[in-house]
């Protein structure tokens, strides 16, 4: 390959809680790189997945969901997203086809406007199964009376459906100049933190309420061992004695399921054995330390 020939950049994915961001971001590298789940503010990094479609290499910016900041974490969570989406080669608002033009995607859509007007800005309507063709249609034009977006793809994440052509314009339109990452490479998150996301996931998945959003996991040891599998340590953070035992389960029947669970997906993903255990632990102000903030990939100077 020559830099001639080659295209390489990144393009974020930006919109509100549960739209599909990593949804699509999973589609597109045909791999499970980012948080899936049904509840709302899960992507806490900014998850880079990596795609190839030609000669060309698509590295996506899984940013976290835009919404209304309340507490620290909150703030570094959107201050990330934004951060994405600014240094971003092109930008994809995703909205959710149901839903429609919202209070919140208005914001989003004011909020691009006061960016740099030279960034591609393409319009995703996601979830396209769900409403009626003329509904789309008119949703895609009051989307682009709303903002001048480069072009608009109608999809389903979750199906496939239109995203081969989302990845070819992209190939297509990011700039030319060589690969960023190895060609074998999906994401640029090391595996340690993959792991604690692929656990948090879990967590999210089996417990209620706020809970999940009031922890933490962080992959506290790593050990290759000569057999081939990997150990894998981890603490879960909890900001409320209440939560432990939740967390824990009866007879540590929770925390037991979920470790099953993680491990199995560590293992498809690794391709080998791992061995993985779950501590979980009391720390009342995790949220507003520096150190957890940097394990999640934030920036803990964003929540000021």
């Amino acid at each position: 390959m020559t830099d001639k020939t080659t295209r390489a950049g990144f393009v974020a994915l930006i919109g509100e809680p549960n739209a599909g961001k990593s949804t699509l971001l999973n589609r597109m590298v045909g791999a499970k790189v980012s948080i899936v789940t049904h509840k709302v503010q899960t992507t806490r990094a900014r998850i880079r997945g990596i795609a190839i479609a030609g000669d060309s290499q698509i590295v996506f910016v899984d940013t976290p969901g835009i919404f209304r900041p309340r507490r620290r974490l909150d703030r570094s969570m959107v201050a990330a997203a934004w951060g994405g989406a600014s240094d971003a080669d092109i930008i994809l608002l995703l909205i959710e086809a149901h839903r429609g033009l919202t209070d919140g995607a208005q914001a989003i859509i004011d909020q691009l406007a006061a960016l740099d007007r030279k960034t591609p800005v393409a319009l995703i309507i996601n979830k396209i199964d769900r409403v009626k063709s003329e509904a789309l249609l008119a949703l895609s034009q009051k989307l682009n009376e709303a903002y001048p977006f480069e072009r608009t793809f109608m999809i389903s994440a979750e199906k496939g459906y239109g995203c081969d052509d989302l990845r070819d314009w992209l190939a297509e339109t990011l700039p030319a100049g060589p690969w960023l990452y190895p060609e074998d490479q999906i994401a640029d998150l090391p595996m340690r933190m993959i792991a604690a996301e692929i656990t948090r996931e879990k967590l999210t998945l089996r417990l209620h309420e706020e809970i999940p959003y009031q922890l933490t996991v962080e992959t506290e040891a790593w050990e290759e061992r000569k057999d081939g599998s990997a150990r894998v340590d981890q603490i879960i953070y909890v900001s409320r004695a209440g939560h432990k035992g939740i967390v824990l389960g009866k007879g540590g029947e929770t925390v037991k399921a979920v470790g099953q669970a993680a491990r199995a997906e560590l293992e498809e993903f690794m391709g080998r054995r791992v061995h993985l255990f779950l501590q979980v632990k009391l720390r009342e102000n995790w949220q507003d330390e520096a150190e957890r903030y940097g394990e999640i990939g934030l920036d803990f100077r964003d929540g000021d």
